[in-house]
């Protein structure tokens, strides 16, 4: 019997896909795009906490306009 475990890292490899359009060689990885994928990952997440934080400031000040009445 045998029990094969496969970290988390391994699973995200094995299912990992290029995407379509891409001409990224399957032998060579270009730094260019890791850097390129990088920066617009940075920016969905700054914006994504952006999103957040006015979300949490908005919801405390209509709490205490509330409490306020």
């Amino acid at each position: 019997m045998t029990i094969t475990v496969n970290m988390s890292s391994e699973m995200k490899f094995k299912n990992h896909s290029l995407p379509e359009g891409n001409n990224i060689s399957k032998s060579r990885v270009k730094l260019t795009d890791l850097v390129t994928r990088l920066n617009e990952e940075k920016k969905k997440e700054r914006n994504s906490n952006i999103a957040l934080s006015v979300a949490a400031v908005s919801a405390v000040t209509v709490f205490g306009i509330i409490l306020a009445i």
